[in-house]
């Protein structure tokens, strides 16, 4: 009885490591995915501390970075299940993937969320910018000539970027 049971622990063993391989790049991609929100959140943050003027067109702005950031994880969360060629696991982190807008509006077809998000950011990349979109950016531009304005949010990225460029999955 025992040999059959270990007959079977080791045929499941490249499945159960694959399976833990794919987890731990998903896991690691989504940190990715939540470092850069944070950042970009604490970016529009202290540029509406500046100018509260800007609020709005900041929520524009979130909206925006939030619908490509979450498609970027539900793509990569798709195709580390279905399609490796379409990654570059090889490559830091933020270079795991790229989407052309024909891919998005490819994706954008699926059902589902991925789907849901891909219509999104095709929308988002189709609309007209917020009036005050390049008031925003200026904001931002002067706001990252000032480093202490932003070293400790610039400081918490770093070393979450360092802790995921860290992670071997393997």
């Amino acid at each position: 009885m025992k040999f059959p049971a270990l007959v079977l622990s080791f045929a499941l063993l490249p499945t159960t490591a694959f399976a833990s391989t794919q987890t731990c790049e998903s896991n690691k991609y989504h940190q990715y995915i939540d470092a850069s929100l944070e950042w970009y959140q604490n970016l529009v943050q202290l540029t509406v501390q500046k100018d509260p003027d800007l609020q709005e067109v900041g929520d524009w702005f979130m909206e925006g970075r939030t619908h490509h950031f979450e498609l970027k994880r539900e793509a990569v969360d798709w195709y580390l299940a279905n399609d490796k060629s379409h990654l570059d696991l090889s490559q830091s982190v933020e270079s795991w993937l790229k989407l052309t807008q024909q891919d998005i509006k490819t994706l954008s077809a699926q059902q589902g969320s991925l789907g849901d998000y891909a219509k999104k950011v095709f929308e988002d990349r189709q609309s007209t910018p917020h009036p005050k979109n390049y008031e925003l950016r200026s904001a931002f531009a002067d706001l990252l000539t000032h480093p202490d304005d932003i070293d400790k949010p610039l400081k918490e990225y770093n070393r979450q970027m360092s802790a995921i460029a860290a992670t071997q999955c393997e």
